[in-house]
């Protein structure tokens, strides 16, 4: 079991906080060498999320056992080639643009694939074993991915170039990738089980997910996923544009991974006093300030607005996944799949408009407005979908108890 959830952390490492979001600090330098402007990058992020959205919607039909592991790694191997092969030296943007853009949608398309596969495979190991308890620790693995490659871009980056961020780091990933590689696997269900499950207990149990609070809590899903997307693609450069912040930019980024390593945790903790639904609306509402922080100028504030930041972001993905599992009897693979896909719409949509806007303005105030006004309304989506599964509810807490 140990080595099981070791891998899913590593492997969340390298999907997410390098192949994802290693582009957040990079970006900066990006731009400068290549003139990649801020409408660019945002097509660069809506490509790479359309990626991870169209991943999403496959990866939740791959078949349990032997197929399920043989996606996952060939997922972890896309992730790692495309995360170096960014850093080829291709000209400016102009000229790189094409490959860049097939890049980041090959990327996205790796890191569902780990993600959906490594969480629902992790997932599914634990609860077999007894140790769902230890379920928010997996989250660790995408704070320590973005503090890793934040650090890792603020020590090396002056010396090895963007582009030697790239292949750098996707070197890195090559070793680390042995691991989860190896220790992540989804053994085929018994033979009584698979009878029981695949077809009856699979079917009822996402036909008894479509339910009202699931249907919630999936357009709330889609709405964070457009709105914390802003921050987490801009927020070195929103720091760095601004005079008072400019020192602190990337310092910023590897606050953010920081405070997400103990996310999961901190709000699965949360939930088991105030119940999954109250959780996601805390997180939510400490969100949507959150993005705004940025806009007051001070340096201390863009720290302490990173660091929510992080704790935030991972902290709604591993408690909207909890609440998820709840709401469908545990179908996990096919939960993830569908918050993720709704998930990754947002983020597709969320990027343009915000680079768009910025290039025109020369602002990103309106953007992080956009943003946070998405995370209200998802936080005010939750509060019906709670009051919908309180009073379906009345005999017992089943649907908003608080998760292990």
């Amino acid at each position: 079991m140990v080595r099981v959830l070791v891998g899913g952390v590593i492997g969340l490492a390298i999907a997410m906080g390098v192949a994802r979001f290693a582009f957040t600090p990079i970006l900066p330098a990006m731009q400068a060498a290549t003139g990649l402007g801020a409408d660019g990058a945002g097509l660069l992020a809506s490509l790479n999320y359309l990626g991870y959205f169209v991943g999403a919607l496959g990866m939740g039909l791959v078949p349990h056992g032997a197929t399920r592991t043989a996606v996952f790694r060939l997922s972890l191997l896309l992730s790692i080639v495309t995360t170096a092969a960014m850093g080829l030296d291709l000209g400016d943007a102009g000229q790189a643009m094409p490959v860049w853009l097939v890049l980041r949608f090959l990327s996205g398309v790796s890191s569902a694939g780990i993600f959906i596969l490594g969480v629902a495979m992790v997932l599914d190991t634990l609860a077999r074993q007894g140790g769902e308890r230890f379920a928010g620790w997996l989250y660790t693995g995408v704070g320590l991915g973005i503090a890793s490659s934040g650090l890792f871009v603020a020590l090396f980056g002056g010396r090895l170039g963007w582009a030697g961020d790239w292949l750098v780091l996707g070197a890195i990933c090559a070793v680390l990738g042995l691991l989860p590689g190896l220790w992540v696997s989804d053994p085929a269900p018994q033979p009584q089980a698979a009878a029981a499950g695949t077809a009856g207990n699979a079917a009822a149990a996402w036909a008894g997910g479509l339910s009202a609070p699931l249907l919630l809590l999936t357009l709330a899903y889609f709405l964070e996923g457009g709105g914390y997307i802003v921050s987490a693609t801009f927020l070195v450069s929103i720091l760095k544009t601004d005079p008072g912040t400019a020192a602190v930019g990337e310092a910023a980024w590897m606050v953010a991974g920081l405070g997400a390593i103990g996310a999961g945790v901190f709000w699965a903790a949360v939930a088991r006093r105030t119940g999954s639904w109250w959780s996601l609306i805390l997180a939510h509402l400490t969100q949507a300030v959150t993005i705004l922080l940025p806009m007051t100028g001070s340096p201390t504030v863009a720290v302490i607005s990173a660091l929510l930041f992080g704790g935030t972001f991972v902290g709604i993905v591993s408690q909207a996944f909890a609440l998820g599992r709840q709401l469908s009897a545990g179908a996990s693979a096919k939960v993830v799949g569908a918050l993720t896909a709704a998930y990754g719409l947002g983020q597709i949509i969320g990027p343009l408009p915000a680079g768009l806007v910025v290039t025109h303005t020369g602002s990103f105030n309106a953007a992080l407005l956009g943003a946070a006004a998405a995370v209200l309304l998802g936080a005010l989506l939750l509060a019906v979908g709670m009051a919908i599964a309180g009073r379906r509810s009345s005999a017992g807490p089943a649907l908003a108890s608080p998760n292990a």
